[in-house]
């Protein structure tokens, strides 16, 4: 059982007492709940009371309806380091941090602070260098850490280029002061994070939320986007802005699709984007279509491979080039990681009263950096009061405490530290302030760290009202990372009065009309949508036709030859549809007798291509691929389909009799899926992607069943047999019998399964669909004539259509085929994979232009 989650019989025996005059702070720390020792906040007194009212047994089971919540959302958190599963469920703590109105504004008005200041910094280390010319920083400070970029000297000239989003880690010492702890300026994570559980707070503890007069993060989000807007250089009234993600390896790729999705923005990797004379262009089925702002969420250094990491795969060559032009905006700009200079923090108050004549309004930790001698000797004749990192993140995976180090480890960290003094940095270690946890039925003291966000808005910058807060999993542990398994809190900042929503929606004036505007879709998403159509479709008739195999078995009792001998064919159809090699192919009669150990290697096998789960996790993947294409109904109906597979059939032992139902529930969850997005995609090019996918691999799969059924000669009781179950493997009983009644031949099958376009399951249909969607996908045609894959399509179906059922039936003395029936089948087949070919070339190639537009032409697009 997962250890954040509480079953119903714990529950049952939970106290209602919560537990909270017990409430046991630790000693030397400050504890957010307490003023004082013994006296409780008003805010926090007033809050804790309702949840005392509530009761643990209440309160376990909102956090329960929480983490449903989250996993039905697909909210997830990669971790590098879990061998056993990568993207690992958001855990979300149901007592929320609770900050007053009247700190708040003094902290809101340091991190505004702080922002401003390096922003500033960021301009002058790429600009004017004044400070390494006037020695207020140490040369070797700067251009001795990994974030300084000397290519992007120069290049944020332009003053749209600043700091967009600045991020602070902050955490309450003993005597009850907010430190910022560190600082996170080249691609901040957490703000999706943080609304997230905004969300789901808002729906487990509603009267809560609305009697604490917590204020909107809607505000912030609106400022957000109009922010980026304001970036553009060009194209002011309808700026084109993507969001840049490594991909969906990604520790955080959730935040990256969900902030596109709910910004509106198109989500993107290094491939869907080129550089052409100096600009960006977004790579699409459309053509080219020149961008204009990127917020990106990959690493600086991994940009440019061109002039950056040559080794880079993430990012888009030449892209630092069109910023030198002016052409693009980045935010944050590129170069900026080298504010999360560690050393960096030792030296901000004198930056900040050299550019602000102010005082830090939120002081660092107390920082020595190791580059100059005095401060060197200190942090080494103190290592056991402090605590070293090293001035780049990537240098040490961890923090070191020196109190926790032996002898041996510190003599090996004194010699590092000497060989190379300017990479480090010793820091007061300072014990963080608890919060108040829900932890096994009771409310308990955990460590937190507070991140914030702020953003440079329509009136100079402006900080979130909460923000994301992390908390250690285990009692005094200062551990609140997500990868080391830290939870997360939802913050309220506390107003006086009730504060009214600010809508993300902007408002149009009176009776004015505003234009749609129609995203265009990368060549990668299409890719992804192709191939959820083709993996699902994949899944489907395996897993239908493995249902019929198992029918066979378990509920037919007739022993006799006939029914052996059909059994024997579906064996063999199941390998030869699947493309499981040898399988039941491999002339073992022993295997055909007793199939069930294959069987469930079908079912179960992950790593065997062309199982059922095989097909499964890559239909899984390729729709997380595009996770923010879907909506919130359409997402959970993938999660649902692979994650019930994965848990009742994967993950336990099963028989042959239970995987049965597992195979109805299986195909049930398709057919949602298949259904939800019939009746929710808008008729767009993901749209035609999708089916295209869809009818392409039914079309396949459906000529792969015949191939290996009805083509072969049968006596007349078996081949019935075998017609029976082809019509219960392609869905088309009922239609046959409705059409046919008590009669059932192989011609008639065939009228059903190839030549009727009205039946969604015949083979003409699916062509005649295809027809349409690549007849409706955007090309470069000339009039009156088709593109490569539209003749394959359309001379298969003409094929179809001029079939002669009498002819196809016919067979010669002693064949053991239906051969033109099988030569048929055979020529449409490779017409369909030649057409395949051919929509991934001129689609799918993310390295090539698509459609070879010019610039001038993607530019009268906009």
């Amino acid at each position: 059982m997962d250890s954040e989650q509480i079953s119903s019989s714990n529950a049952n025996q939970m106290n209602c007492d919560l537990g909270t005059q017990h409430y046991a702070t630790q000693l030397g720390s400050y504890d957010e709940m307490y003023a004082s020792r013994g006296k409780v906040q008003p805010y926090w007194e007033n809050f804790m009371a309702s949840l005392e009212k509530m009761g643990g047994e209440e309160l376990a089971r909102r956090r329960q309806e929480a983490q449903r919540i989250l996993r039905d959302n697909g909210v997830t958190y990669n971790v590098y380091a879990d061998s056993k599963t990568q993207a690992r469920p958001w855990q979300l703590d149901p007592v929320p941090l609770l900050i007053s109105s009247e700190e708040w504004d003094k902290i809101a008005a340091g991190l505004v602070q702080r922002a401003e200041l390096f922003n500033l910094i960021l301009q002058d280390v790429y600009g004017e260098q004044n400070l390494l010319k006037k020695r207020l920083v140490p040369i070797e400070l700067i251009y001795g850490h990994e974030g300084f970029l000397r290519p992007c000297v120069g290049s944020l000239k332009a003053s749209h280029q600043k700091l967009f989003i600045y991020s602070a880690d902050l955490a309450r010492g003993p005597d009850g002061r907010m430190w910022a702890l560190g600082n996170r300026t080249q691609a901040p994570s957490g703000a999706g994070y943080a609304l997230e559980n905004r969300i789901v707070m808002t729906r487990v503890l509603p009267d809560l939320f609305r009697d604490a007069h917590v204020h909107r993060l809607s505000g912030f989000f609106r400022s957000f986007r109009s922010g980026l807007a304001n970036l553009a250089a060009h194209n002011k009234d309808f700026p084109r802005i993507v969001v840049l993600t490594p991909g969906s390896l990604n520790e955080t790729y959730f935040e990256h699709a969900y902030l596109s999705s709910h910004l509106g923005y198109t989500l993107v990797q290094g491939d869907d984007l080129t550089v052409r004379d100096g600009r960006v262009w977004l790579k699409s089925l459309q053509g080219l279509h020149q961008v204009d702002v990127i917020l990106r969420r990959v690493d600086d250094s991994f940009c440019d491979p061109l002039e950056l990491r040559s080794s880079s795969r993430l990012g888009v060559a030449g892209i630092l080039e069109a910023v030198r032009r002016g052409n693009v905006t980045i935010a944050n700009p590129l170069g900026s990681s080298v504010l999360e200079n560690n050393g960096l923090l030792a030296f901000l108050p004198r930056l900040a009263r050299y550019f602000l004549n102010q005082e830090l309004l939120l002081p660092s930790v107390a920082t020595w950096w190791c580059g100059q001698k005095r401060e060197c000797d200190f942090v080494l004749q103190n290592l056991d009061r402090m605590v070293i990192k090293a001035v780049n993140r990537s240098a040490m995976k961890r923090t070191v405490f020196g109190s926790q180090l032996s002898r041996q480890e510190k003599e090996n960290l004194r010699a590092m530290i000497l060989a190379k003094p300017h990479l480090f940095v010793g820091q007061e270690k300072v014990g963080f302030s608890t919060v108040p946890a829900f932890v096994d039925g009771h409310i308990e003291p955990r460590n937190a760290i507070l991140r914030n966000f702020v953003i440079a808005g329509d009136n100079g910058y402006e900080a979130m009202p909460g923000g994301l807060t992390r908390i250690a999993k285990e009692r005094d542990t200062f551990v609140v990372s997500n990868q080391e398994g830290g939870l997360s809190k939802d913050t309220w900042v506390l107003a006086d009065k009730p504060e009214h929503e600010v809508s993300l929606w902007l408002k149009p004036r009176r009776n004015q009309l505003v234009e749609p505007v129609f995203e265009p879709l990368p060549s990668r998403a299409a890719d992804n949508l192709y191939w959820v159509g083709r993996n699902l479709e994949r899944s489907e008739s395996a897993a239908r036709l493995m249902r019929t195999v198992l029918q066979n078995i378990l509920e037919n009792l007739d022993t006799t030859d006939v029914n052996f001998k059909c059994r024997h064919v579906l064996l063999k159809a199941l390998t030869q549809v699947t493309v499981t090699y040898p399988g039941f192919i491999r002339g073992d009669e022993s295997l055909l007798n007793k199939p069930e150990t294959e069987l469930l290697s079908l079912a179960r096998d992950q790593n065997r291509i062309g199982a059922l789960p095989y097909s499964l996790n890559a239909f899984r993947h390729s729709a997380f691929n595009i996770r923010d294409l879907w909506s919130l109904d359409t997402w959970r109906c993938v999660d649902d389909i692979q994650q019930r597979w994965q848990l009742h059939v994967i993950a336990q032992p099963i028989s042959i009799e239970t995987l049965l139902d597992h195979l109805n529930e299986l195909i049930t969850g398709i057919v949602a899926f298949t259904g939800l997005t019939s009746e929710s995609m808008a008729r767009e090019s993901g749209w035609l992607m999708l089916d295209s996918g869809r009818r392409l691999e039914r079309a396949l799969m459906l000529i792969a069943l015949l191939r290996s059924t009805v083509v072969l000669r049968h006596e007349e009781a078996v081949q019935n047999r075998l017609l029976e179950a082809v019509l219960i493997s392609t869905d088309s009983l009922s239609v046959y019998q409705r059409r046919y009644r008590s009669f059932i031949k192989l011609p008639m099958v065939l009228e059903l399964l190839l030549m009727d376009e009205t039946h969604p399951r015949s083979l003409a249909y699916q062509l005649q669909q295809l027809c349409s969607n690549i007849t409706a996908m955007p090309s470069e045609r000339h009039t009156g004539k088709l593109s490569p894959q539209e003749r394959d399509i359309f001379k298969a179906y003409t094929d179809i259509r001029l079939v002669n059922l009498v002819e196809l039936t016919k067979v010669k003395q002693n064949e053991g085929v239906y051969s033109q029936l099988d030569s048929l089948l055979v020529s449409v087949t490779e017409r369909l994979w030649r057409a395949s070919d051919m929509i991934a070339q001129a689609y799918f190639s993310h390295a090539q232009d698509i459609h070879q537009l010019t610039p001038t032409q993607s530019e009268e697009e906009l």
